[in-house]
């Protein structure tokens, strides 16, 4: 009687288990064809919508050059009719690119919404679609007239009238390009939701497997009680090694003898004790460092975190707040700490924008650094120059900001900046105490950034950056030569770059100074003096306070009573730190 009763339950359970895997399967293979249906769509028909809205954009902008460049066509002396007629059919073909692009983004969006098996928001989409189909026709339309009326002031040469004309041109391309960048923006937040739903189908799928094998382990159990006493074993080093986890002692895995449900539960014991040994080292690196890319570097690569240090080349940056000492003479101690916790977030946004590593804050200067292997080495000089532009071009909000912080509104605030960007080798590693340690960089990439910072004061710039880093960075900034520098603590002289700005974002009188800057240099450096100093006057006559420009002046001056040994090589060496 009890053998039959064994059996049947023995059958009873596999049949349960074989029911628990054919469930599994089935739900995970329906989960699975969700899943994938959801991700077909977003890739067929989410993210082509939204390129086809960005080319809608570039199109855009290639018909603003194209016009452009006609009205420069016809306004040479005598008129380029040729390269006129070659700009027309370009902006003719751009603008049939932009109508193009919109509507095979609407008929996208519209294929989502037709399709009722993915639970798409409809209602958003609709609105999308209505937002380009207003974009594309109501300020194309005015778009089209205002330059069709340009076309003709300028085939009437009318000048003046078609400059007037081009200035309501770029009025309503910019508009267009603002819808055109906020439909791009609501695409993007229905991606993400749509993106959410994969992850939340993704999850359920999990929780459901979790489910089936905790009452696959359950019955296993249950079988290992009633059948077979040999299963006791692993079930006794499954208990102990509970024990050392409620003891505390991560380092005590259990080994596994079985291939059966027990067995299986010592495997997901095991992966569950190497998770909270995972857990339990974030808890400590937490501890020890502030920066999250670094404790997430450390995490995924545990050699970071050794005390020996690696060489490598990083790109280094120092920022420092020109005027501090005079503004804080005039402000209460909580005015001055309102200060500087404002002025370090507003330079410190455009650092982790560009993925930049902040290391410290020495009173109000900042060092952040970029390199291996928390970005690629290829990019990491073009990073930190970008966000180098960034924090010259957030000088005048801090400006605008600081007197609203501390109620001072009719008291301007004279404020600025001072940054030092160098790319070379450096030493990387953690540097402390066994209770506090810091991931930090040291070598002379630092030490000539830091120099080259002090070096603004010398020319009067807002940014110096090494010859190296200009070089590496390729055209991700516009930029012009200042000098070439031998500073503290070194012997070789090294070009020095200013950041004038983003590529293509230069006005005429940037450019302008640019040249006549250049020509002098060029001057200064052969020793022709005279024509140095009209290059540099020439250049002022552009930028009335440039600072390199007086700075030259001033040396040529001092030149003039005092030529240079015969080995000049055009260089200047700082004396100071």
């Amino acid at each position: 009687m009890f053998r039959p009763s064994i059996r049947r339950k023995i059958v009873g359970i596999a049949v349960g288990l074989i029911v628990l895997m054919v469930l599994t399967s089935a739900i995970s293979a329906f989960m699975a064809g969700t899943v994938g249906h959801l991700l077909d769509e977003l890739n067929d028909k989410y993210f082509p919508a939204y390129d086809h809205l960005a080319r809608a954009n570039i199109k855009s902008l290639e018909r603003a050059i194209a016009i452009r460049r006609m009205m420069i066509a016809k306004m040479q002396d005598p008129p380029d009719e040729a390269g006129y007629a070659a700009r027309l059919k370009a902006y003719q073909d751009a603008d049939a690119d932009v109508d193009q692009e919109a509507q095979a983004a609407r008929k996208l969006i519209n294929s989502i919404i037709d399709d009722v098996t993915t639970p798409s928001d409809n209602a958003a989409l609709a609105r999308i679609d209505d937002r380009i189909e207003n974009a594309t026709q109501e300020t194309r339309k005015q778009l089209g007239e205002e330059s069709q009326l340009l076309l003709r002031r300028l085939d009437a040469k009318d000048y003046a009238a078609a400059r007037s004309s081009m200035e309501r041109v770029d009025a309503l391309r910019d508009e267009f390009t603002q819808k055109i960048d906020a439909i791009r923006a609501d695409m993007l937040k229905q991606v993400y939701a749509s993106s959410s739903v994969v992850i939340r189908n993704q999850r359920q799928a999990m929780l459901i497997s979790i489910i089936v094998t905790a009452l696959a382990a359950t019955f296993g159990l249950g079988f290992a009680l009633i059948v077979s006493s040999g299963i006791t074993r692993p079930v006794r080093q499954l208990l102990e090694g509970t024990r050392h986890i409620e003891a505390g002692n991560l380092d005590r895995p259990i080994s596994v003898s079985t291939g059966d449900e027990i067995g299986q539960l010592s495997l997901a014991f095991n992966r569950m004790v190497e998770r909270l040994r995972r857990n339990e080292r974030i808890r400590e690196t937490f501890g020890r460092y502030f920066d999250p890319k670094i404790v997430e570097g450390m995490i995924d690569n545990p050699a970071l975190s050794a005390t020996q240090g690696q060489r490598c080349v990083m790109t280094v940056l120092f920022c420092d707040l020109r005027g501090f000492s005079a503004l804080s003479e005039g402000v209460t101690p909580q005015g001055l700490v309102k200060i500087i916790n404002h002025y370090l977030t507003t330079m410190s946004s455009p650092i982790r924008v560009h993925r930049g590593i902040l290391d410290k804050y020495i009173g109000d200067a900042i060092m952040a650094y970029w390199g291996p292997p928390f970005v690629e080495p290829g990019e990491q000089a073009e990073l930190a120059c970008r966000a180098a532009a960034d924090m010259i071009d957030a000088v005048a909000t801090l400006r605008r900001d600081l007197p609203e912080l501390l109620d001072v509104r009719s008291i301007p605030m004279e404020c600025d900046v001072r940054i030092g960007v160098a790319t070379g080798d450096v030493l990387a590693g953690s540097i402390g105490s066994e209770f506090m340690m810091s991931y930090t960089v040291m070598g002379d990439a630092v030490n000539l950034a830091s120099r080259l910072e002090a070096a603004n004061k010398e020319y009067g710039t807002r940014s110096l950056v090494s010859a190296s880093a200009i070089t590496a960075a390729g055209t991700a900034v516009e930029v012009r030569e200042i000098d070439r520098l031998i500073v503290f603590g070194q012997t070789h002289p090294q070009a020095v770059f200013e950041i004038l700005g983003r590529p293509g974002a230069l006005t005429p009188a940037q450019m302008a100074l640019r040249e006549r800057y250049a020509q002098g240099l060029a001057a200064y450096r052969s020793q022709r003096w005279e024509d140095a100093r009209k290059a540099f006057e020439a250049a002022l006559e552009v930028a009335a306070d440039d600072g390199p420009s007086l700075t030259l002046l001033k040396r040529i001056g001092g030149f003039e009573r005092k030529p240079p040994p015969a080995d000049w090589d055009g260089a200047w060496a700082m004396e100071h730190k």
